[in-house]
């Protein structure tokens, strides 16, 4: 295997007795530098938005949600949950019932997401870190207070601290409708807006309009101890792992245990999808890139026929002679992909560290230049993906030295 691979080293770089030879493998192995740095650069980008994303979501989410299987509101004074609110590792036990409501102040309405929570919410997520305006307060000795997405005060045309509150229209669970007068079956309260928060997700900055759990529950005429989710902070010295799974043998199969991705699941999933998408299409093109080193190896097969006829007549193998030029095609896409991957995470280690591409219109943005994140495991199967695909463009080739010893 050495003397194989030590021809192919000495060919690589030797002169060639055409200098198109070297012009074409040089352009062979710049292909394959181009197209393994935009794949390193692109995965990266998606890794650096991922996290981004990521970390606006653990802002407002918490670490663990637990909800129903079947059925919507539960009863907080259930055995199950007390016991998981005794547990040492749960720092913050956090209440929430949320329901779907009609929102309106003065004369702009629109439907949105009332969650009411307990007074710990704030201590159980980082919320004050997404907060736009106004600071975050749920009631005070007089008044009951609402934190709004930015889009849904912008629908409202509403800010903090306003002299008029929003209402909060709901339908009654025990009337009817009367179409004489509709407003009869809704039951009706108010807050006034005393903070806004963005996420920059629609989900939550469009529709979310968080009040106090106590107002939830008399607006929609629930009981006093009924919630539709429990949300809990776990002590981050704990094994998280650990923790969720004791937490659900605890609740039993009527209840179920979210993680942070879990509770975002169908939009980590698409960003996953997304990203190898873009992996897919870069590596088709960089498949192409590297299909230029079968015209490099074939015009180097033809140059060296005398050598081949020499190693043949000194006893050499059909086999040792095909590793030759196996390992020379092979020998071409590894350079281009190693300086491609030694220029693509350098560049993206200055992004990440320097950002010096910003985003544009970034002043309208939480960030200003492109998020890169770069991942170890990324470049890994970047290189697997370069070395597989240039073994088999130089295969092919490498079958026909037969065909050309025998003409000679």
């Amino acid at each position: 295997m050495k003397l194989p691979f030590y021809i192919a080293r000495r060919y690589l770089f030797s002169k060639k007795s055409h200098n198109a030879i070297n012009i074409v493998s040089a352009i062979s192995a710049g292909g394959v530098l181009v197209g393994t740095m935009a794949l390193v650069c692109v995965l990266s980008v998606f890794n650096g938005f991922g996290s981004v994303v990521e970390g606006l979501f653990s802002a407002f989410d918490p670490d663990l949600k637990i909800t129903l299987v079947q059925g919507k509101s539960f009863s907080v004074e259930e055995n199950e949950i007390q016991a998981v609110r005794e547990m040492k590792e749960v720092i913050c036990f956090t209440e929430v019932l949320q329901e779907n409501a009609m929102l309106r102040y003065k004369d702009k309405q629109t439907p949105g997401v009332v969650k009411g929570v307990s007074d710990d919410f704030s201590r159980m997520t980082n919320i004050k870190q997404i907060i736009v305006a106004g600071n975050f307060l749920l009631h005070d000795n007089a008044f009951n207070y609402g934190v709004a997405g930015l889009g849904l005060a912008g629908t409202l045309g509403v800010a903090p601290y306003f002299s008029d509150p929003v209402y909060i229209y709901a339908p009654r669970r025990d009337a009817t409708i009367n179409l004489a007068d509709p407003t009869t079956g809704f039951s009706t309260d108010y807050a006034f807006v005393s903070a806004v928060f963005s996420v920059q997700q629609p989900e939550y900055d469009e529709k979310m309009f968080i009040v106090p759990i106590e107002m939830t529950r008399e607006l929609y005429q629930y009981p006093p101890d009924a919630v539709t989710n429990i949300e809990l902070k776990i002590d981050s010295t704990a094994d998280f792992s650990a923790v969720k799974e004791r937490i659900g043998q605890t609740l039993g199969t009527k209840f179920k245990v979210l993680d942070r991705y879990e509770q975002q699941e169908d939009y980590f999933r698409i960003m996953k999808v997304e990203k190898w998408i873009a992996f897919f299409i870069l590596g088709f093109i960089l498949l192409i890139a590297i299909f230029n080193i079968i015209g490099s190896l074939s015009m180097l097969i033809i140059d060296k026929t005398d050598d081949i006829r020499t190693l043949r007549n000194l006893g050499a193998s059909e086999q040792l002679i095909r590793q030759i030029f196996l390992f020379e095609g092979w020998l071409i896409s590894l350079l281009g992909a190693i300086i491609g991957i030694a220029v693509g995470s350098a560049l993206c280690l200055l992004q990440q560290h320097f950002g010096f591409i910003q985003l544009p219109g970034s002043e309208n943005f939480a960030i200003k230049a492109y998020p890169v994140l770069l991942e170890w495991s990324d470049v890994l199967a970047v290189l697997v993906t370069v070395c597989v695909m240039g073994f088999v463009a130089a295969w092919y080739p490498v079958r026909q030295i037969k065909i050309e010893r025998e003409s000679v």
